[in-house]
């Protein structure tokens, strides 16, 4: 059963070893730097983004969870139904910016931080966009130019864009259940999982001291396959390029300006480096307000009737624009069964959702942003799934998330042939769930 009370009342301990175990996970997602150690990112001093309630009168009040889901084993359900089976700790719904409905388990609150996982390689990939935006980092140039560290590793010839896309040459495991898996090894060298009685290892070798040991065992760009060492180089390559540590950089770039309530965490190795991968958390409602962010193609209003810009327009262009390139390599990968039809770009997931293509923030347990820019709505899951990786949990939770837009949009659902941006030629028919390679 999922722990509803403090682990220590009911005699378990939560360690660097087993805080993404169950039971103890449903509780150290929305404490984890009790547990680990993190960095403040600072949402500033700025005016804070309102999310106004859904006027009543609106059609917007309609209740979202009795919304009808064909689950994917074929049975019926409702939104309710499917939130309630898969370990929800939270969830958010927004449409055009407005507060539609929101719930929080027994442990959470609006103002609490959950883990975010690989949620946070969206919001990173956010930094990379600015900086490059500014002529700060250039996509096209060579990851060893701003990390001259990794010139002996598999990354060397590799430019930002192929890290941005995940198509690098190099050898990375994300097998989640397997403890040899290269993933579990980075646990190793960050230190998280080094000492066995359950503490930070004594001597951790640090993140980027691991992915220096990456090898590569294919040509650069020649394929799509996802792997959180790309993030993690990201990263590095960031701080390298604007001579600040990724907190200060997500602070000052994405967080404040985006009009943050809270101040976010994130996780940091034994060494201090900040884990970009998956090292953020953040509160429910802020990620609503990033998920409303690239709904909103990058700008935020600037409170006299205008708009700000956050992350350049053409960032967020680029990525929903599938072409044969991306859908090629993605067809390819392991990805393609759990997202038939779809594309990774700029560090997110798209795929054709029932009311239109759909931007995906994920990560491991069931963390989902979910933007549909056809039903204008923006969807937040936290969850604390018994295992890394449920085919079953994410395929129910998109359908909802689908249904739900398609409720308050007021849409049919898009037939065969009728999806947006849709290269000729190339199939996005559904098919069976299976779970990404590596979705953290």
């Amino acid at each position: 059963m999922p722990l509803e009370r403090d682990p220590e009342v009911e005699g378990i301990s939560v360690t660097a070893r087993n805080w993404q175990d169950p039971p103890v996970n449903r509780w150290a997602f929305w404490h984890v730097a009790d547990v680990l150690p993190t960095y403040r990112v600072s949402r500033g001093h700025g005016p804070v983004r309102a999310l106004p309630a859904a006027s009543l009168t609106d059609h917007r009040s309609i209740d979202p969870l009795a919304t009808a889901v064909t689950r994917a084993d074929g049975s019926a359900g409702t939104v309710g139904d499917v939130l309630a089976d898969t370990y929800t700790d939270a969830y958010v719904v927004l449409q055009d910016g407005e507060l539609v409905a929101e719930w929080y388990g027994a442990l959470g609150a609006p103002d609490r931080t959950h883990a975010l996982m690989s949620v946070s390689k969206s919001v990173v990939g956010c930094v990379a966009a600015v900086l490059i935006d500014r002529g700060q980092l250039d996509a096209d140039d060579e990851i060893t130019g701003y990390v001259p560290e990794l010139a002996a590793s598999g990354y060397a010839g590799a430019t930002v864009r192929h890290v941005l896309d995940m198509r690098s040459g190099v050898a990375f495991s994300e097998e989640y259940a397997n403890p040899q898996a290269d993933i579990r090894r980075l646990d190793e060298w960050i230190g998280w999982r080094s000492d066995e009685s359950g503490g930070l290892g004594d001597d951790p070798r640090g993140l980027y001291g691991f992915l220096a040991t990456l090898r590569a065992h294919a040509p650069h760009g020649a394929r799509f396959l996802y792997r959180s060492a790309e993030s993690d180089v990201l990263g590095w390559v960031c701080e390298r390029a604007a001579g600040q540590p990724m907190a200060q950089l997500l602070s000052e770039l994405i967080w404040a300006p985006m009009g943050a309530e809270h101040d976010a965490i994130l996780l940091h190795d034994g060494l201090g480096v900040a884990v970009h991968d998956g090292g953020l958390c953040a509160t429910a409602r802020d990620m609503a307000r990033f998920g409303q962010l690239l709904l909103d193609g990058g700008v935020v209003p600037d409170g006299a009737g205008g708009v700000r810009r956050v992350v350049p327009p053409a960032w967020l262009r680029q990525g929903w624009a599938v072409d044969s390139d991306l859908r090629t390599v993605f067809a390819a990968s392991p990805a393609e069964p759990a997202f038939p039809g779809g594309w990774y770009r700029n560090q997110f997931w798209f795929r054709p959702g029932e009311a239109g293509d759909v931007l995906l923030c994920l990560g491991i347990h069931g963390q989902m942003v979910h933007v549909s820019r056809r039903t204008r709505t923006v969807c937040v899951k936290f969850s604390s799934w018994p295992q890394a990786q449920n085919p079953v949990y994410l395929e129910d939770t998109l359908r909802a998330f689908d249904a739900v837009g398609g409720v308050l949009g007021r849409r049919d659902p898009v037939r065969s042939g009728g999806v947006p941006g849709l290269v000729s030629g190339l199939s996005r028919h559904r098919g069976p769930a299976a779970p990404p390679a590596g979705v953290i």
